[in-house]
């Protein structure tokens, strides 16, 4: 197949983006750009190396001699850290919240970007977020957002943590919560939620996964016999 297809992911939390993301890159032998993995990594790196998470200069100074890269393996990607396999070590907990501490400084953030864009200059990736379509990778073969019904999403969230057998999370709290990170995501002032204009939009409050899938799948491998042509 082409390896310049390039297929982005947006919508909200809970939309299911990363389960398609994770389906795309398996069925069509796509890099799958693991935003979490990448900044994981980077704050492997900054732990590793004592620099704090608080400071973003010192931030910016370390990730201008940091590498990252992703390979696709049968078993998902393997994450490599200045050339080291690190695919183990960035599922930590304490990497992953160190994650979340280095992903706030917009210098860190802009990085990431560019280094998102030099990974998929080639083609040949599948990436989901919140502003991939619009602001990532804006010249996309493919753009896809993914959306449903805060109801449906807040649903799917709470059967996702156990349901009934979690007592201490309720339905009513996780739609609470997902309406709030709706409203900061749409109506932040750095490239807010919104479907890029030419994205396809795919609406899955009354569909199963296995349907969305499905429809999404037909729409990649029509685009990818069109690539095949050119």
């Amino acid at each position: 197949m082409s390896r310049r297809l390039i297929v982005a992911i947006d919508g909200p939390a809970g939309a299911g983006k990363s389960t398609v993301a994770r389906h795309l890159a398996a069925h069509f032998e796509l890099l799958n750009l693991e935003t979490g993995a990448m900044y994981r990594a980077f704050a492997l790196k900054a732990l590793r190396t004592g620099t704090s998470l608080d400071e973003a200069a010192a931030l910016e100074t370390l990730a201008s001699g940091t590498r990252i890269g992703l390979e696709p393996t049968p078993a998902g990607n393997r994450v490599l850290l200045d050339g080291e396999d690190v695919t183990g070590q960035v599922r930590e907990p304490e990497v992953t919240q160190a994650a979340s501490k280095v992903s706030v400084h917009p210098a860190i953030r802009t990085w990431m970007v560019e280094l998102q864009r030099q990974l998929g200059s080639a083609g040949g990736v599948v990436m989901e977020g919140r502003d991939i379509g619009t602001v990532v990778f804006p010249d996309a073969d493919l753009k896809f957002f993914l959306d449903a019904s805060p109801e449906a999403r807040s649903q799917r969230r709470y059967e996702q943590t156990g349901g009934a057998t979690a007592s201490e999370v309720t339905p009513e709290a996780v739609l609470k919560e997902l309406r709030e990170r709706d409203q900061r995501d749409r109506n932040r002032a750095e490239s807010p939620l919104r479907p890029a204009d030419d994205a396809i939009l795919v609406d899955s409050t009354s569909l199963t996964l296995d349907q969305v899938l499905a429809r999404i799948e037909s729409i990649v491998q029509k685009r990818v016999a069109d690539l095949a042509k050119v």
